[in-house]
């Protein structure tokens, strides 16, 4: 179909230098829950321009990376003089969906996480909803974000959280053990500066609460500790990736920049910023190569509370729950992924992983990413169960094996693509 869509344009240009070819209209189909009247906001092709195929290509990615879609591709018609319809074709998720993760170690460790959440409210392109999670302690989200609120640019999001965990806490080459309550609401501004680089800019306002439970003391670490913080973030987005069903190619960049001020001399102020690159590769007609590099540093205070974790759920799978901190942060996860089958809209995939990481001590120097104490590396595979026309229905399986000192092993349930 694209070649006689090619050959349309070439003939275009046929037709004579002084005579532009218009889009007589935009028409969408396929599509239920999505509103038709969404998909003209977003797009750059409408009744009344110039016909341009990169304009339109660009249109059908754009609507590719929307949740509510599984696949997406256009089609050109003459219509009469020099005018042409434009035919959008969309294939939709199901986007009403539940959020299961659910990790476990050697230690006997078990926490997880439900939620359910809407990717698609009022067919708008609005994400709705909220988790409860179980890490010894209850603990609950609740998340709004609309992208294309205000306009096909600009959007909005809020978060507000209630998080309780028992975090570790390092000193003196000891652990103690706290009760540890993060509640905070949070307002993003959502900007597009055009399709591939986009910027969010807000503020969030929190408590940290810390009480101690178990573990060394000092009498320099407070037992209690109870402290409003205001977050000013600002995050820059490059995305360049192009989706097929479950296969993905192209680059990512996605940099986070904070910074926190505090009320306690105990948790003080701080810069922090990182930045997460990703690129994937097919290989092949079933491989996809997949990786994720996280740089990242904050300022340098000899804390035990510092804000770097080394954590089974977020950056190493089979380390454990918060197993250390730093005040900086070098991340590598990178997996082949196989698709072992594929019929209709089922697919099983396998995966093989690596994922090695390195924390700079509190107050420390940049030799400590070398330092042997401070590195993981953790190989280990897994399989994904893959529903392709409901939005992230990947039902993950990872199971990690230390290398390094020290090491545990251990399994990572979740909902979605480890990243």
């Amino acid at each position: 179909m694209r070649l006689v869509v090619y050959f349309v344009f070439f003939c275009f240009q046929i037709q004579g230098l002084a005579q532009n070819n218009i889009v007589a209209d935009l028409k969408v189909q396929g599509n239920k829950r999505l509103k038709t009247s969404f998909v003209k906001k977003i797009s750059k092709a409408k009744a009344g321009v110039i016909l341009d195929s990169l304009q339109i290509e660009e249109d059908i990615k754009r609507i590719k990376h929307l949740p509510s879609v599984a696949h997406a591709y256009y089609q050109v018609f003459y219509s009469h003089d020099n005018k042409y319809n434009v035919f959008y074709n969309i294939e939709e998720n199901f986007t009403t969906i539940p959020s299961v993760n659910v990790y476990t170690t050697n230690d006997d460790e078990f926490a997880y996480r439900i939620g359910l959440y809407e990717f698609n409210l009022f067919g708008q392109n609005i994400v709705f909803g909220g988790f409860y999670q179980k890490d010894i302690y209850s603990s609950y989200a609740i998340n709004f974000r609309a992208p294309n609120l205000f306009s096909r640019r600009l959007g909005l999001a809020i978060n507000h959280q209630d998080l309780t965990t028992q975090e570790p806490v390092f000193f003196d080459n000891t652990t103690a053990n706290y009760k540890y309550n993060n509640t905070s609401i949070e307002v993003l501004g959502l900007y597009e500066i055009n399709f591939k680089n986009k910027i969010e800019l807000g503020i969030n306002y929190f408590v940290e609460d810390y009480k101690y439970k178990t573990g060394a003391t000092n009498p320099d670490v407070p037992q209690k500790l109870n402290v409003h913080k205001l977050l000013y973030k600002g995050i820059y987005e490059f995305n360049n990736l192009d989706y097929y069903y479950q296969y993905v190619s192209g680059f990512r960049s996605m940099f986070n920049f904070q910074y926190v001020t505090s009320t306690s001399e105990m948790l003080p102020s701080f810069l922090i910023g990182w930045n997460d690159f990703y690129y994937f590769k097919r290989l092949g007609e079933k491989g996809n190569w997949a990786s994720r590099l996280r740089l990242g540093l904050s300022s340098n205070d000899e804390t035990p509370f510092a804000p770097f974790s080394v954590d089974n759920n977020l950056n190493i799978r089979g380390v454990g729950n918060t197993i250390d901190r730093g005040t900086g942060a070098i991340v590598l996860n990178t997996e082949y992924r196989y698709t072992l089958y594929e019929k209709g809209w089922f697919v099983l995939q396998g995966n093989a992983f690596i994922d090695v990481g390195s924390w700079r001590n509190p107050g420390g120097d940049f030799g400590d990413f070398s330092e042997s104490e401070n590195i993981r590396i953790y190989p280990g595979f897994g399989l994904r169960f893959i529903h392709k026309k409901i939005y992230n229905a990947i039902f993950r399986i990872d199971y990690g094996i230390g290398v390094t000192q020290n090491s545990t092993k251990g399994l990572v349930f979740g909902i979605g693509q480890y990243f």
